[in-house]
Formats: C-alpha cells, sequence, structure tokens
C-alpha cells in the first residue's frame, strides 16, 4: 500500500499539479488578451468565455483529488478541535468522525463517478456543445468524472491511512506530514 500511495503521490505532484497549472496559466492569458481585445481593440472571439470557463472549471476539477490529499480543501473543525481537547478518547472520537466522514465521501463519489460516466456518453452520442458552440461538452464532463475519481483515490488512501492509525499504526506518511501540515 505504501508504494501504491507513493506512486499516487508523484502523478499528483510530477503530472498532474503541472498539468493544471498549465491550463489554468493558459486560461489566464486567453482571458487577458480578450480584454485586450475587447476593450482595447473591440473585437472579440465568440468562444473565448466558454473556453476560459470551461476549461478552469476543468482544471479545478482535476485538482480536486491533490487538494483532497494535502488536506487544502475548506474544513470545519470546531467542533471536532472541541471534542479531541477532551483527552484520549475525544482524540479516538474525532479520529472515528474522521474516518466516517472520508468513507461516506468516498461512496458519494464512487457513485457521482458512476453516474457521471452515462452523462460524459451521452454527451458524445448527443453531440452536446457548449454555449458558443465551439466546443464539445463531452471533454469537460469527463473532466468532472475524472477530478472526481481522483478524488476518491485519494479518500481511499485516507481511509486507510485512518484506519491504520485507529489499529495504532502509522500508514502512508506523506512528506508534507513532516513539515506540520494538517491532514
Amino acid at each position: 500500500m505504501e508504494r501504491a500511495y507513493a506512486l499516487w503521490r508523484a502523478f499528483q505532484d510530477r503530472l498532474l499539479a503541472r498539468a493544471t497549472a498549465l491550463l489554468l496559466l493558459g486560461c489566464t492569458l486567453l482571458a487577458l488578451l480578450e480584454v485586450f481585445r475587447r476593450y482595447l481593440i473591440g473585437v472579440s472571439y465568440e468562444w473565448q468565455q466558454d473556453a476560459v470557463t470551461f476549461f478552469i472549471v476543468s482544471a479545478v476539477f482535476l485538482y480536486f483529488g491533490i487538494s483532497q490529499r494535502r488536506g487544502a480543501h475548506l474544513n470545519v473543525t470546531a467542533f471536532l478541535e472541541l471534542v479531541a481537547a477532551a483527552g484520549p478518547r475525544g482524540r479516538r472520537a474525532v479520529e472515528v468522525i474522521g474516518l466516517l466522514a472520508s468513507a461516506f465521501s468516498l461512496v458519494f463519489l464512487v457513485l457521482v463517478v458512476w453516474w457521471g460516466i452515462p452523462e460524459v456518453e451521452d454527451a458524445l452520442r448527443y453531440e452536446s456543445r457548449t454555449e458558443s458552440l465551439a466546443f464539445p461538452m463531452w471533454p469537460f464532463l469527463l473532466a468532472a468524472a475524472v477530478g472526481f475519481a481522483f478524488m476518491a483515490i485519494s479518500l481511499f488512501f485516507d481511509c486507510y491511512r485512518r484506519i491504520q492509525r485507529l489499529r495504532g499504526h502509522d500508514a502512508l506518511a506523506d512528506p508534507a506530514d513532516d513539515e506540520g501540515s494538517v491532514h
């Protein structure tokens, strides 16, 4: 499991994070070009707004799994911090609650991906297009499904880590953990 997690981290950090960063950079540059064209030249691309919107959303979807793995997502922890302050039993309860939340999220995301696959197939079959009609919808729907699948994989590793922690074992150490990052 440690090797699989190391490969997953490497894929996310070396390939996926860089690809999404390039996609976001490209969208930003396209948006700036459009501002220049629209307001200084008075000419605009019809498809530009769709391109920027859908490519940014796709990049964000693809980055979800990285955010999940790093714990860099919205987290409301006030209740859990109060429970953890109650002592060893409270900290164990927080671990169980975290495991249940991760397991529920994992099941939810697996179902989202499961039901998202027919949406991608329908977009291909019916040739659905964006509002400007410049882009087919299926790549963006596929990016959403893949992004949620990546998040589910990160949650699977999180569930495994939490189960091992409840058993008293340290598993799937992330190099960021050594730097004081919260997961």
